[in-house]
């Protein structure tokens, strides 16, 4: 699905629980893409300095989190093991029937609906790290009570911040071993390819620019719309040095491990909904 031309946040107010690293770059995208405006954001977090943040963006703001109850939506950026106890504070004083969108990783739909009051239309997100800098991968699913309105807020608000599609919240721990794990992954790579580069003689700044610029680069071909398996094909010439490479890759079971990665990760994220 996909949210309507029409911008659906008209005339909404946000009450963000949680005013931490990720909140700030979702508001600062949704602010700059225009999507609601800093006057209707009420920024709810117990650090001053974190509050501060938010009222230089223009949003009002509060230590208190149950106020982020008297607004429309309510968007929870808080840790999984906070999530309970401030869900049975918000259930005291939100109206039933309220809109909670919850970026809580591992935090079923189920799980909230239970802690807030009865009918609360729930919708979890799935973002990654990369929204920090407006390249963000997010994944919606709607809850038992949520409809089409509360999905498109959803991805209205995340797609400002990168790219955002729904799901259904069976996929998301499946979602959350990719797309939510894999910026880890990326980095990880990384750091094999500068410290193999030093090994072989680069010195260490040399290294880092260059795997940082070929990473990049070839995210934005992959972005671009081409297949993997035909950029790879195009790069490693038969009999030449890439191919070597991929020899070694191939030997050692590369893409075996990528997907015993992501199903221990899926696992896992199975076991800590399962906790909620």
């Amino acid at each position: 699905m996909t949210a309507n031309r029409s911008n659906p946040w008209a005339g909404k107010t946000l009450g963000l629980i949680g005013a931490g690293n990720m909140g700030e770059a979702l508001i600062r995208g949704a602010v700059g893409g225009g999507v609601i405006e800093p006057a209707a954001i009420l920024a709810c977090d117990p650090l001053a300095g974190r509050r501060a943040v938010f009222a230089d963006l223009g949003c009002g703001v509060a230590s208190d989190f149950r106020e982020a109850a008297k607004r429309d939506v309510i968007l929870l950026a808080v840790k999984p093991q906070t999530f309970r106890t401030v869900a049975e504070e918000l259930a005291a004083c939100m109206p039933p029937a309220a809109l909670v969108l919850s970026i809580a990783a591992g935090v079923t739909a189920a799980s909230l609906e239970s802690a807030l009051p009865g009918r609360a239309r729930v919708v979890r997100i799935m973002p990654n790290t990369p929204l920090t800098v407006g390249m963000g991968m997010s994944a919606v699913a709607r809850g038992a009570y949520a409809g089409d309105e509360d999905a498109a807020l959803a991805l209205a608000l995340f797609s400002a911040a990168g790219k955002a599609v729904e799901v259904e919240e069976a996929l998301l721990d499946a979602v959350t071993a990719l797309s939510g794990s894999g910026p880890a992954y990326l980095f990880h790579f990384a750091e094999a390819l500068i410290a193999g580069g030093e090994g072989i003689g680069l010195p260490s700044g040399l290294s880092n620019m260059l795997a940082v610029q070929t990473l990049r680069g070839a995210a934005e071909m992959l972005a671009r719309g081409g297949d993997p398996a035909d950029l790879r094909r195009r790069v490693a010439s038969p009999g030449g040095t890439t191919a070597a490479a991929l020899a070694v890759f191939e030997d050692r079971g590369f893409v075996a491990i990528v997907e015993e990665a992501l199903r221990a990760a899926c696992k896992r994220g199975e076991e800590l909904g399962g906790g909620t």
